[in-house]
């Protein structure tokens, strides 16, 4: 048995390199923890050399750093337990996203039950205009809205549900296409359409994903806005 292994024993820690001591008992011991820590301080102090004591500033070191490390162990903890109750927490909040409407990119909308629909323009750019063009199924144009000018960010519409020769357009689906511009050079845009919530999925790993009708499945992630029970 090595002196160090001596020094070990005499203050009650066992050495993990004892040929006698099985892996259970190896592997429990091989970390000291905050009261072998100061158990070794203490064997230190009593068997320290009179004629050239243990320096102050060296254990003070070495008392600072052992707290460190203590203290950033018990904020992994701490965190750990936060990350997961954010985790249960996500995942309930993700389930209540059924049956209420979210608003997201996409170019189908389903008509509301007062007749028509409303969405927005996701502009990456200032526009001089923009405009929406709302679609049959079919493919036939049943109302064009000239949004004017607007600068970069969501541009908000409300289409009441009637053509643009007068007559109600129905329920849908809807197909949505917006176009932006500014002194005729293209500003990149996108749809977002209001979706009801048909479903949630909740894989393993990665973010919640909602099946939405005429749009399919979308991350939890890409919801813009939540809106009111479908």
């Amino acid at each position: 048995m090595s002196s160090f292994d001596t020094t070990l024993s005499s203050v009650g820690i066992n050495s993990t390199t004892s040929a006698n001591a099985n892996a259970a008992t190896a592997s429990s011991s091989s970390t000291l923890g905050q009261s072998d820590f100061l158990k070794l301080m203490t064997a230190q102090l009593k068997n320290q050399d009179p004629f050239a004591p243990v320096d102050n500033t060296q254990m003070v070191a070495q008392m600072a750093q052992f707290s460190s490390v203590a203290g950033i162990s018990e904020m992994n903890t701490t965190l750990k337990a936060i990350s997961q109750k954010l985790a249960g927490t996500s995942q309930s909040d993700a389930l209540s996203y059924v049956g209420r409407t979210v608003l997201t990119a996409g170019d189908t909308a389903y008509g509301r039950t007062a007749g028509g629909i409303a969405g927005a323009v996701e502009l990456d750019g200032d526009a001089t205009q923009v405009n929406v063009s709302i679609q049959s199924s079919d493919g036939q144009v049943l109302k064009t809205l000239q949004l004017g000018a607007h600068a970069k960010g969501t541009v908000n519409y409300d289409w009441n549900g009637k053509t643009d020769s007068g007559d109600d357009a129905g329920s849908g689906p809807f197909k949505v296409t917006v176009t932006a511009a500014k002194d005729n050079a293209e500003i990149v845009s996108r749809s977002l359409v209001w979706a009801p919530v048909a479903s949630v999925s909740l894989p393993s790993s990665g973010a919640p994903v909602l099946t939405l009708p005429g749009i399919g499945q979308v991350p939890i992630t890409d919801v813009r806005q939540i809106g009111r029970t479908a």
